[in-house]
Order: C-alpha cells, then sequence, then structure tokens
C-alpha cells in the first residue's frame, strides 16, 4: 500500500525470473478504475520501479483488461516486464489461460500457464514490430552519451531504431567486456532518448545466434538501467528478423540483468514469415 492512499493495493512482482531478487521488479494494481492519471503516476513514482501498470477496466468473464504504465517519470504506451507481472498476478487470482490487454500501444494477447512446479509464466505477443537503421546523428549522440565510438560495436549487427509498442535503438557492442563496462551519462542519454522518442537504448552482445546479453539504460523513466525489458526484447526479435540473424529455430534467449545483480531471462520468439514476436517470462511476488 502507499502511504499517500492507503486504499490503493500495489502489488510487487519481479518479472522474467523465478527468483523474488532477480528480474525486474513491477508494481501492479488491480483495480485502479477510480485512479486519476496524475494519482496513477503518484503511485507510480513512490514504488520507485521502472514502471507500474495500472488495471483500469476488466471483463473477467471475457479475460479482457485495460491498463496503462507508469515509470516514475510519467506514462509509457507499452512495458513488457510489468504487462507479464499483471499476467501472472491476474493469472493467480482467475486462474491460467488467455488474457488480453488494451494498452495505449495496442491490443496484446498474453498465454498464461502453471509449471508442473507451480511457476506461473506468461507469454505476450506483441503489436507488429517494425525496425529501420539508426541515422548517423542519432547514432553519434547516442555514442557520445554512452562514451563508446564506433569501434565498440559489432559489425555484423547494424544499429537500428526497432518498434513493439515503444522505440527502442538497438546497439551491438562487439564484447561482453564492452557491455558490461556501462558508465554513461545520463542526462545526455535521456535529452537524446527524448528527442527520438525512445523508450529505452537496447544494449546487446550476441554470445551465439541463439544466446543474447543485453543491458537496457532507461533514464528517460528516471531509472538508470532495466533488469529485464520485454518491449525491447519484442523490438529485438523483430530486429533480427528484418536484418537476417535470426536463428533456424526463430527462437533466442536473452540474459539480462546480470551486471545489476539482478539476473533475468527473456525466451524471444519470432515468426520469420509474420510481424509479432512472442516474449515469454516468468514472475514471481516480492514480499517484505
Amino acid at each position: 500500500m502507499t502511504n499517500s492512499s492507503p486504499a490503493v493495493d500495489v502489488l510487487r512482482y519481479a518479472a522474467f525470473t523465478s527468483r523474488p531478487d532477480g528480474g525486474n521488479p513491477a508494481g501492479v494494481v488491480l483495480d485502479a478504475a477510480l485512479l486519476a492519471p496524475d494519482r496513477m503516476g503518484a503511485i507510480a513514482a513512490e514504488v520507485g520501479y521502472s514502471e507500474t501498470a495500472f488495471v483500469t477496466s476488466r471483463d473477467e468473464e471475457r479475460r479482457r483488461f485495460t491498463l496503462r504504465y507508469f515509470s516514475p517519470l510519467g506514462e509509457v504506451a507499452f512495458c513488457g516486464h510489468a504487462t507479464v507481472a499483471t499476467a501472472v498476478a491476474l493469472a493467480e487470482h482467475l486462474g491460467p489461460g488467455e488474457l488480453v490487454f488494451d494498452t495505449p500501444a495496442g491490443e496484446i494477447q498474453v498465454a498464461t500457464a502453471t509449471d508442473t512446479d507451480g511457476a506461473v509464466r506468461a507469454t505476450l505477443t506483441s503489436v507488429p514490430t517494425r525496425s529501420r537503421p539508426a541515422r548517423t546523428e542519432e547514432l553519434d549522440a547516442t555514442l557520445s552519451a554512452l562514451h563508446w565510438d564506433g569501434a565498440d560495436l559489432d559489425p555484423e549487427l547494424p544499429p537500428h531504431v526497432a518498434f513493439a509498442g515503444n522505440d527502442h535503438l538497438i546497439l551491438a557492442a562487439g564484447s561482453r567486456t564492452r557491455l558490461a563496462d556501462l558508465d554513461y551519462d545520463f542526462d545526455a542519454l535521456a535529452a537524446v532518448m527524448r528527442k527520438h522518442g525512445w523508450t529505452t537504448v537496447h544494449l546487446v552482445w550476441r554470445e551465439d545466434e541463439q544466446r543474447y546479453h543485453a543491458r537496457d539504460p532507461f533514464p528517460v523513466g528516471g531509472v538508470v538501467e532495466d533488469p529485464a525489458t520485454g518491449a525491447a526484447a519484442a523490438a529485438f526479435g523483430g530486429y533480427l528478423r528484418k536484418v537476417g540473424a535470426l536463428p533456424a529455430s526463430g527462437v533466442v534467449t536473452v540474459r539480462q540483468g546480470e551486471d545489476m545483480g539482478r539476473p533475468s531471462e527473456l525466451t524471444v520468439r519470432t515468426d520469420p514469415h509474420g510481424a509479432r514476436v512472442r516474449v515469454t517470462g516468468h514472475a514471481v511476488p516480492i514480499t517484505g
């Protein structure tokens, strides 16, 4: 519960992990029908996670819900880890099965299921993705804010701006060491991202064609880094399809949060002939 509004019950989940101390924490408010947007924003700021999801309308019989997402600094159109957290919370209340979320980014279908050990996992299906090469001025400004240069990048994975509900700049580091050494100019990167409308900068390193490591600076949301970013993972799947880097299976694993001490795992399934991407992960309650 929040101090300023005890009647608002804020659930807390760690998404894309099976451990409460891993993954990306998200706030979830299952009954936000009477909350004004400024109140939702205030609650998200008080919770302090990268996003809090608010269920603003519900039809439990049809398993259809309206969601809004707020970072500590404002509303965002879509958030993957908060979607997974909300889906798991609803599955624990209603039972596993299909859910439909109406979000500012569009309709998001989510399938929930229970593993043999009782853990609940969720698979979100993104809105149609798109990806385009980053422009020179976008890339130069971002590299400057990151304190990187062109030699730090993997030449086989070109910089792109990719979309799966919101835009993310995708940059592939040439080494795991470069990815691990992240010390960027918070204000400068936030300014670049606001100028171009990006939600995160999705920094990746390719271990092999089926396994990637990622880090996601999120200064526009008031957060230095996300431990798991489902929206960026969906955009990344569309990017891999666009640049011809999908494995034959269409499935890649993204490891994120390792350098923050909150390891997470996102399974990204991309149809080579479709427009949408599926992202799967677990979520568990954070207690205490």
